[in-house]
């Protein structure tokens, strides 16, 4: 989801703005406390489409947000398998060194082989604990992009009913159908509260989206 998507002005919205301009007491059986139809429309939908915008912008960042984090999870990852591949080569080395030691006739062999097994050893524990240490950084990564990406759901909720209740909005102007403006701020609430909803801790948001 992103800015580009959100698209406000359109035929209706056209409607809407001829409305509010042209209505200067032709139509009062639909003024209400000193506002026609048409204007309480178009702050009703301008209002909306600010939010409309900020909950559009949200939604790009949570991706982009995980996606990095996702990124960044496979690249640790991939460091973690080339420390294992390098831990593996150490071992068979180490392995050989063993094999020639128990072959070495003289002492003196014996000692400068066990000296490279040593060394291997020391070699294999250090590459061991920066394969772990990238491993973790790679499921912490992991875990970030789950985070990150978990309101994209409801975002895109959000927007969905916000967008409804701007299309019923505007058809309410053009069809003179008051009722359609309740039903309009009905979809404006629940793509608000999708927004709240968005950002609360896993598991919490009475179920709603995931």
């Amino acid at each position: 989801m992103s800015g580009s998507e959100f698209h406000v002005h359109g035929p209706h919205d056209h409607a809407v703005e001829h409305e509010a301009q042209g209505d200067h007491g032709t139509h009062g059986d639909h003024k209400s406390a000193g506002f026609s139809l048409a204007q309480v429309v178009a702050i009703f939908t301008a209002i909306l489409a600010t939010a409309g915008a900020v909950v559009s912008y949200q939604g790009g960042h949570t991706q982009n947000e995980a996606l990095l984090f996702k990124n960044e999870a496979v690249l640790q990852k991939t460091a973690a398998a080339n420390q294992w591949s390098y831990f593996q080569s150490k071992g068979m080395k180490q392995n050989l060194a063993e094999m020639s030691e128990s072959l070495a006739t003289t002492p003196e062999q014996k000692s400068k082989i066990a000296e490279e097994i040593k060394r291997y050893k020391q070699e294999k524990e250090g590459i061991k604990k920066e394969a772990e240490k990238l491993e973790v950084l790679s499921v912490e990564a992991n875990e970030k992009s789950k985070h990150a990406e978990s309101p994209h759901d409801k975002l895109a909720q959000a927007m969905t009913f916000i967008q409804i209740a701007i299309s019923l909005a505007s058809i309410c102007v053009l069809t003179r159908r008051r009722w359609m403006l309740g039903v309009a701020g009905v979809a404006a609430v629940i793509g608000l509260g999708y927004w709240g909803f968005a950002f609360l801790p896993v598991g919490a948001g009475m179920g709603m989206g995931h």
